[in-house]
């Protein structure tokens, strides 16, 4: 089994995977990092959702041999305490209902907040386009993205 060397929340890891093992499973198996949820498998839900080069892609559908020397940035790696802006806004909305999608709609508004720091609501709308929620929070999910703009 091949060795990778990984950047990932700003620390070099060293992993043993098979080429075509998905980021999500290397990063919640054999990293210890379980912020970065499975939801569907292929890349449609959004649920394990964390940046690559910070740009916003779907961990399941990654192999871990495409990383690369690219930086891999997840929910843990976002803010050592919690506090950024994205994540004190979630919390003032009240966004999470079950909580299970949260952190890829997260990253993905993080992603969006820093190629868009001021963000219509259309481009809110296009940017959240395939992270679903199952528990409906959309407009909340939206006030936070905007609350955290103004941050």
């Amino acid at each position: 089994m091949p060795t990778y060397q990984i950047d990932v929340n700003g620390q070099s890891r060293e992993v043993e995977a098979d080429a075509d093992t998905p980021l999500l499973w290397v990063l919640r198996d054999d990293l210890d990092l379980p912020g970065t949820k499975f939801g569907c498998g292929i890349a449609m839900c959004g649920a394990c959702t964390v940046h690559l080069a910070g740009n916003a892609v779907r961990s399941c559908s990654v192999p871990v041999s495409a990383v690369g020397s690219n930086a891999v940035t997840t929910i843990e790696g976002l803010s050592e305490k919690g506090d950024h802006p994205l994540q004190i806004a979630w919390v003032e909305q009240d966004v999470a209902q079950c909580g299970y999608c949260q952190t890829g709609q997260i990253m993905n508004a993080a992603a969006l907040l820093k190629r868009n720091p001021n963000p219509s609501d259309e481009d809110i709308d296009a940017a959240m386009t395939g992270n679903i929620c199952r528990c409906g929070t959309y407009l909340r999910i939206k006030e936070a993205i905007k609350t955290a703009a103004k941050a």
